[in-house]
């Protein structure tokens, strides 16, 4: 798996990068191919900027209301993918990169990988301490994990603090 993702980074894209950069040129020309890479990296670095910003404001936000950070993470890590997508020359990247920096497209691919991820494992809170701080455990669900599916411990909404309601 790791294998093929790497022949596809290493190999394929900038096969298909390069056929993409020689059809634009040929269809409007070398020179305006070139500066129509130049400016959207510019652009590029521009939008990884200030979305860059607009993404650490909205985390530093959810820690100063004590609440776990996991949607801001993934844009973070999301917004660096798309900049650095954004930088490297070629119109496929460009495009892949615009999709991640982008607020709603970015909401769509967050909303897909925690979707992915939220199958794959199961996230627990355990109290901990006299505070009943918790401490959140991943345990993996992939049927070659030698860990238990089960996990005591209790729930809390996320958004109120309460307990959820016991149902008979």
């Amino acid at each position: 798996m790791i294998v093929a993702l790497l022949v596809i980074a290493f190999i394929v894209v900038p096969i298909i990068e390069l056929a993409a950069i020689i059809w634009v040129g040929t269809q409007i020309g070398v020179l305006p191919t070139i500066a129509i890479l130049i400016v959207d990296s510019i652009v590029g670095s521009l939008l990884l900027r200030h979305q860059g910003r607009s993404t650490w404001r909205r985390f530093n936000l959810a820690l100063q209301e004590r609440r776990a950070p996991t949607k801001e993470v993934v844009d973070g890590a999301l917004v660096i993918f798309g900049g650095a997508l954004l930088l490297t020359p070629g119109f496929v990247t460009d495009i892949l990169g615009l999709f991640l920096l982008l607020p709603p497209t970015r909401a769509f691919v967050r909303g897909a990988l925690m979707g992915w991820f939220g199958r794959r494992f199961i996230v627990a809170r355990v109290a901990t301490g006299a505070a009943g701080a918790g401490a959140r455990m991943y345990r993996s669900r992939r049927p070659d994990s030698q860990q238990p599916y089960d996990v005591e411990g209790s729930a809390v909404d996320v958004e109120t603090g309460d307990p959820p309601p016991l149902t008979p």
